[in-house]
């Protein structure tokens, strides 16, 4: 497997130290498994993360610029773990507030950064909790949902361990569906429908979370429910240690300016079944592309059309 790391290192050229601390060998192997271990298409695929990382700066994002859209807890990290030792983010599609399609996104940028941050050394991915209650069809639309997807499954690869949709209605069954589609074909294993009156969902969840830490929204015993102040003194805490993770506490490199025009990161290489290896590592996982866009969750904000995304 290292010699697969070495050749997308060597595709990607030198590059200045806040992309490359990015390009560890385990962000490396996210990629390969992404693109089936095909070098060639990881690569490309890698190039586009970095260039979007460069222009997008999601590590910058901080707590109060997006704050505003966390306000009724549509999307947050839990302050438990599953019995896997993964970051849990909570998602609430029908505690919509904001109409921002950008703005949106954003905070779920946002959210996905510090959700990585919160991870343990030894874990890569993260379990996404979708509460369905008081979910309607107003909150769904199928174009956003493509446009997020793209970012999720382009630039987070393999982040997802498991999207689990509790109690989702009836008639999100015919919109799923339709999104089904959109997704790399593996990624779908890594969504579980859980309904709260179905014994072996109760199973699923009890073999899952501890069930006294866990949200009673969820079936656990915690009935503390979502505190905005609290939530924000913990995201400021964070927000204090995303620079330390991503400049390994050099704050130079934290302050020095990408330079695109000076990095080889065009995307054009040739993307051939020539680059793929002729077989998987036994001890790696075979999943493609483990993205958070498999339960991406999207309202519609207003009558003129203007969508959100969760």
């Amino acid at each position: 497997m290292q010699r697969y790391i070495s050749e997308i290192r060597k595709l990607i050229g030198p590059l200045p130290e806040k992309l490359a601390i990015y390009c560890s060998d385990a962000a490396l192997t996210r990629y390969l498994r992404a693109r089936n271990w095909n070098v060639k298409k990881a690569t490309k695929m890698l190039k586009e993360t970095l260039k979007w990382r460069a222009e997008y700066k999601p590590e910058e994002i901080r707590w109060e610029e997006v704050a505003h859209e966390a306000e009724t807890g549509k999307i947050y990290r839990s302050n438990y773990i599953d019995k896997h030792g993964r970051t849990v983010l909570v998602m609430r599609p029908s505690c919509q507030n904001t109409k921002s399609t950008k703005g949106q996104i954003r905070y779920l940028v946002y959210c996905m950064e510090n959700a990585i941050l919160n991870l343990p050394p030894d874990k890569e991915q993260m379990v996404w909790l979708i509460d369905f209650n008081g979910y309607n069809l107003s909150h769904t639309s199928v174009k956003v949902t493509r446009e997020t997807a793209h970012i999720l499954q382009d630039h987070y690869p393999e982040r997802l361990g498991l999207a689990i949709l509790y109690n989702p209605p009836k008639f999100f069954e015919p919109f799923w569906k339709v999104v089904k589609p959109f997704l790399e074909p593996k990624t779908q294993n890594k969504v579980k429908f859980v309904y709260s009156d179905d014994p072996n969902s109760k199973k699923i969840m009890d073999e899952l979370f501890d069930m006294e830490k866990l949200e009673s929204a969820f079936g656990g015993n915690d009935d503390s429910g979502f505190n905005i102040s609290k939530y924000a003194e913990r995201m400021r805490e964070d927000d204090k240690r995303m620079p330390a993770f991503w400049t390994r506490g050099n704050p130079q490199s934290a302050e020095a300016p990408v330079d695109l025009n000076s990095l080889d990161l065009n995307s054009d290489s040739d993307a051939s079944d020539n680059g793929k290896v002729d077989s998987s590592p036994s001890h790696v996982s075979d999943s493609e592309t483990l993205s958070p866009s498999e339960s991406v969750i999207v309202t519609k904000g207003s009558d003129n059309d203007s969508t959100e995304v969760h």
